[in-house]
């Protein structure tokens, strides 16, 4: 019998430590890189507080917010239209960095492919349920599904962000599995798309070469792998303790994007072993809760979509620390609710939002 519960705490709680303590770790990470190319040091504080107080209030909306309205063809298919336009619309914008990721409306700016990885979940969430009873069957089942996320996968991908694309891929995998896909088939879609997956890593320069510089940074230190010898070289100088908060040495322009991308290697650096594993211990604390909620929902849908933002988040947070740490190729996606980057941060807060929706329906 589903009852009306409070959201879940734990989330909520674990959620806003994260957020405070990003912010924490932005300031030293960004102070020095902000003042030399903005003449502030607070710069890129201001502009992620600001993020975080919008992601808070639409996080607490979400709490009031009925999740179970979401479950209907005209905002499932506007919302994917929506999201299709932006991703088309993206592509005629002038590149940043050789990249056609955002849309600048005056002096603020968003990338679309982090909607696209919310509205992803709730899409197939609603598909997986509605087609429950044909899971076994391929053509009426899931390949709905799977053209939607390859779709999707593909419009992110030309920007170009194989990143993102491969985060798409996952968040499927970890829904069709959810759901009930027969293993067996989801194994023969692996061994399908594999070839095709590394394909697509050798098929551009850039990709195959950070594919090369992941098996052997020091074959290029002073080019393509000094990014990531830097992290390994902030993470390793951390000891256990850390040499202190606003104390990192390789954020003085020796480690590329400090306050984006390798945020974690600061924190690895000026906080240690300890710190990092504090971190480690939020995203765990967040799989916990997200998977219990999921398990406790009222209905296949609110599972669904509570298991899909879940991963979503735990995998990015977990792909961000490999890369840091040397055991992933380098990515451009950032390490949730710390990063620098407000499009990230709100949607993440708008997953937990929307779990923590879920998490008020339970049985």
């Amino acid at each position: 019998m589903a009852v009306k519960l409070s959201p879940d705490r734990t989330l909520f709680v674990a959620t806003v430590c994260l957020v405070s303590f990003g912010l924490v770790m932005l300031y030293s990470a960004s102070a020095v890189v902000a003042h030399d190319a903005h003449r502030s040091s607070h710069f890129f504080l201001v502009k992620q507080s600001m993020w975080a107080c919008v992601g808070l209030l639409l996080m607490l909306a979400l709490t009031r917010f009925d999740y179970r309205t979401l479950k209907h063809p005209v905002v499932i298919y506007g919302l994917l239209a929506a999201v299709v336009v932006l991703l088309v619309g993206v592509l005629f914008t002038p590149p940043l960095k050789n990249a056609h990721r955002w849309i600048r409306v005056g002096l603020l700016s968003f990338q679309p492919s982090e909607l696209a990885k919310l509205t992803l979940v709730i899409a197939l969430a609603y598909e997986l349920d509605r087609r429950f009873e044909r899971l076994n069957e391929f053509v009426s089942g899931w390949l709905p599904s799977l053209l939607t996320t390859g779709f999707l996968a593909f419009l992110v991908l030309i920007e170009p962000d194989y990143s993102t694309s491969f985060i798409l891929v996952f968040i499927s995998a970890c829904l069709f599995f959810a759901a009930g896909v027969p293993v067996q088939k989801l194994a023969w879609l692996a061994a399908v798309s594999g070839p095709v997956l590394f394909w697509l890593v050798l098929s551009e320069d850039y990709r195959r070469e950070r594919l090369l510089i992941f098996l052997d940074p020091f074959r290029d230190p002073l080019g393509k792998g000094f990014q990531i010898i830097q992290s390994l070289i902030a993470v390793g100088s951390g000891g256990l303790f850390g040499a202190g908060y606003m104390r990192s040495q390789q954020k003085l322009f020796y480690l590329p994007e400090p306050h984006s991308d390798f945020i974690f290697a600061v924190i690895g650096e000026e906080l240690g072993l300890i710190g990092a594993l504090g971190v480690v211990a939020a995203f765990c604390v967040l799989l916990w809760r997200g998977l219990v909620i999921a398990s406790r929902a009222t209905d296949r849908f609110g599972s669904l979509v509570a298991t899909g933002l879940t991963m979503l988040l735990v995998g990015q947070a977990l792909i961000n620390i490999g890369v840091t740490l040397g055991m992933l190729p380098t990515t451009g996606l950032t390490l949730p609710f710390i990063s620098s980057g407000g499009t990230s941060l709100v949607t993440s807060m708008i997953a937990v939002g929307l779990l923590l929706s879920v998490s008020q329906h339970a049985r």
